[in-house]
């Protein structure tokens, strides 16, 4: 199961650092206002209103910040002391994650070494980050220890992380016997979650009919029933994976307005999202933008796109772009191939 590491998430903290008064002991409390305005002073403080989050037990605190970014940690340990010493197993996860990623991708001066790699991304598992635990999975899967990389995946999962709840689909997807009813409520989650990759696996499963079984929730299911909610439901998820810039997602969105499947009938809109998932790579939204562009006489576009298309393994773009050639002048020709050279994809999340 070869995918991305790190799913989308925000870089916004959640938490801000608030002005506090210099201590006068092991405790320090909030002076009362003396008229002046004192200059912020960034310093820990330990809580005096009782949420002492080193008291909770860890499962408790993994699961409330299990997730956080590197960013998010920091904001989080300078509420006030007790935050800070609760948060350092996880402050310390991050830092095995780093030397993982950097073994992993030989990042950072150092060799490839997934045996290290996977080593780091253990130790900071097992102190309750859960994007260690799915880039430990990743690795378990990759040498054939799929059993390993579920249960990570299900432990980042249940700790409420999207990426560990799709990939945790995916395996479920995937298994022999593959297991739906389970993939599609842990999509389900991540999907709402903004999970772009989950979002495109769930309306796939829509399309598959897959979903119909599956107790998401009573009226949820009551209404999947009906084949024209399957559609609507396939491409409010296509659409809104398309939206997040998930390349496959786009060619089907494209498909889903020609021929009216869930969205309303729009040649316009086909167009558009067929030019955009042609535009970032996708060889068979290449090939059938070009045949778009010859019927409308663009030839020169026509043949840039078929070119790419070919190039990408589309055997049947080849002969209509030939056809076409054969039409245009030397100096054309000369001018599409040094376009389809020069041809680079926009970014998209693959």
């Amino acid at each position: 199961m070869k995918q991305r590491t790190w799913p989308g998430r925000s870089d916004g903290s959640r938490f801000s650092s608030l002005p506090l008064s210099k201590a006068n002991g092991s405790k320090q409390h909030l002076k009362a206002p003396t008229g002046k305005a004192s200059p912020p002073i960034r310093q820990i403080r330990y809580c005096s209103d009782g949420h002492d989050l080193s008291a909770l037990p860890y499962d408790v605190v993994a699961k409330i910040a299990g997730s956080f970014s590197l960013r998010n940690l920091r904001a989080a340990s300078l509420v006030c002391k007790s935050w800070c010493e609760a948060l350092r197993p996880l402050r310390e996860a991050m830092l095995f994650l780093r030397w993982g990623k950097r073994f992993k991708h030989g990042h950072g001066g150092v060799r490839p070494n997934l045996d290290k790699a996977l080593d780091s991304f253990l130790k900071g598992a097992a102190r309750g980050s859960t994007l260690a635990m799915v880039d430990a999975g990743l690795i378990y899967w990759e040498l054939g220890h799929k059993d390993k990389a579920i249960a990570l995946y299900h432990r980042a999962a249940s700790l409420g992380d999207p990426a560990g709840q799709c990939n945790l689909a995916i395996s479920y997807l995937q298994g022999e016997p593959s297991n739906p009813k389970e993939a599609v409520k842990w999509l389900y989650k991540a999907s709402m979650a903004g999970h772009f990759r989950a979002q495109y696996q769930l309306a796939l499963c829509l399309h598959q009919g897959r979903v119909v079984d599956c107790n998401i929730q009573e009226a949820y299911i009551r209404e999947l029933l009906c084949d024209q909610f399957a559609f609507l439901e396939q491409a409010r998820w296509y659409l809104k994976a398309a939206e997040s810039g998930y390349l496959r997602a786009m060619y089907n969105v494209s498909l889903c307005y020609s021929f009216g499947e869930g969205l309303v009938h729009s040649h316009r809109q086909a167009r558009k999202w067929m030019k955009r998932a042609a535009d970032r790579g996708h060889s068979k939204a290449q090939f059938e933008h070009g045949l778009a562009l010859f019927s409308e006489g663009e030839m020169m576009k026509a043949v840039v796109y078929l070119e790419l298309a070919t190039r990408a393994g589309e055997r049947a773009a080849a002969h209509v772009k030939n056809v076409i050639l054969q039409q245009l002048s030397s100096t054309s020709r000369d001018r599409v191939m040094h376009l389809a050279d020069n041809w680079r994809a926009l970014p998209s999340s693959c």
